[in-house]
């Protein structure tokens, strides 16, 4: 067999190791923290969660739900691992994200197929053995300007930034919400309740009236950000925008977005408030909370002083303060087959963030199909895309044929699947049966192909 290396113990470099052990194979796994960190993780447990702790909707029939369905039956470790570490958090799967790496770190390091190595990875031998390069959006500087060289491309002038159309290396700027100490949460001011009161009431809301809106929203926009001279050079993921960037779009913006009213109603006063700002438990003891939507780039007193005029957070404690980093990703259309190996060098796959999927289900199904496809080509087979008309097969199918000119990251939606054949204008009915075509085809997959060869030990 030959020697397979997975460089990353991110969500996905951890899936596709415990993938290929689960099958028989021998791994070396690779983790440069905590010999050496990123700007955004905090510890070197593998797994760690940076941004938010939640894995999206876990509502039947919508597409993070389907997405996250495949991936349990395909057998991965990093779903079930964050059902055990899921915290209330509505119709959402949540995790505690201490407690998420724990398990996961603890599950990959008790394996005996994998060998785990903390070392920094700097140079990839492309003709020796299979390597899965897993190492997310914060890659490090010198294997980045590796990735470049198996592109074809030489060394970018800027470390991991490319210009679009020339390099196959690109970038956008993605942020991180801050957290708060529930002890410093007044909560005479807030109240508990579920959108729509539908399922539990996770959430803790912050209501605010018009006047107490107007306050906030005229601090934020004026909040100095941090390098505001770099300001206009960002390049931010759209769906992942900083607060105060949000805020600049119009002054009712936000009301439409992070801190959208609809469905909560202050059982309090029985009215919907003006605005409201959502905090979402960070782990099982409850002793801390997310604020929901809030990733911004403003220096760190001025967070405080913003966040102070949130209606409950007038005395908050600050846990962690938001903060920005930059996140690569390859022209994974330029670079990658269906197969998610590179073209010119079949014995190089990518899997994550880094090869152009946007999302926490998104990396672990990425990394879940690397270690799938890496398996077959170990064992001299041809590796078998995921049908397209799956969650797995309708990322994939996006990453690799997307106009390699305006290529940016995705997470799983309905628009990526293809739309039935028959005209269905009930959304609800019409999502139904796109997710029942998805699993039956996705579950002959997993019946036909290398997906179902695992190894009882």
């Amino acid at each position: 067999m030959p020697n397979i290396k997975v460089i990353g113990a991110g969500l996905a470099g951890t899936e596709a190791a415990w993938q290929l052990a689960r099958r028989g194979l021998d791994v070396d796994l690779y983790e440069m923290r905590p010999v050496r960190s990123t700007p955004a993780h905090q510890t070197g447990q593998m797994a760690e969660l940076v941004c938010s702790n939640s894995l999206k909707s876990d509502t039947e029939h919508t597409a993070p739900w389907l997405l996250k369905e495949e991936l349990r039956r395909a057998g991965s470790l990093l779903i079930a691992i964050a059902r055990e570490a899921a915290v209330p958090a509505g119709h959402a799967l949540a995790v505690d994200r201490e407690l998420f790496a724990a398990k996961v770190t603890s599950a990959i390091s008790g394996e005996p197929r994998i060998r785990v190595h903390r070392e920094e990875v700097t140079w990839v031998d492309e003709h020796d053995g299979i390597t899965i390069l897993a190492t997310g959006p914060l890659t490090s500087d010198a294997l980045s300007r590796e990735i470049a060289r198996l592109s074809g491309n030489g060394v970018p002038s800027t470390p991991g930034v490319g210009v679009l159309g020339q390099s196959q290396h690109l970038y956008f700027y993605d942020s991180i919400s801050p957290i708060v100490e529930a002890e410093s949460i007044d909560m005479t001011r807030v109240y508990l309740a579920a959108r729509y009161d539908k399922g539990t009431a996770d959430y803790i809301n912050c209501p605010f009236t018009r006047e107490e809106y107007g306050r906030f929203y005229d601090a934020l926009v004026a909040a100095e950000s941090v390098e505001a001279s770099d300001w206009e050079n960002l390049n931010y993921f759209e769906a992942c925008l900083p607060i105060e960037e949000l805020a600049r779009r119009g002054r009712d913006t936000l009301r439409f977005g992070p801190m959208k009213p609809v469905g909560l109603r202050d059982p309090r006063t029985g009215k919907q408030p003006h605005a409201v700002v959502q905090l979402r438990r960070e782990n099982l003891r409850a002793d801390s909370y997310n604020i929901v939507g809030f990733q911004n780039h403003l220096k760190y007193g001025e967070q405080q002083r913003v966040f102070r005029l949130i209606p409950g957070l007038e005395k908050a404690r600050f846990l962690r303060y938001g903060q920005i980093h930059r996140n690569t990703y390859i022209n994974a259309p330029s670079l990658l087959a269906a197969t998610l190996q590179m073209k010119a060098h079949p014995n190089v796959l990518f899997a994550g963030q880094i090869c152009g999927v946007e999302g926490y289900t998104e990396s672990i199904a990425a990394g879940l199909m690397a270690g799938v496809h890496a398996a077959a080509l170990a064992s001299g087979a041809e590796p078998v895309p995921p049908p397209r008309a799956s969650a797995f097969g309708s990322l994939v199918c996006y990453i690799t044929n997307a106009d390699p000119e305006n290529f940016q990251p995705a997470n799983i939606t309905f628009d990526l699947l293809p739309p039935l054949d028959e005209r269905v204008r009930d959304r609800a009915q019409r999502h139904r049966l796109q997710c029942e075509r998805a699993l039956e085809e996705f579950d002959g997959w997993l019946a036909g192909s290398s997906a179902q060869q695992s190894v009882s030990r």
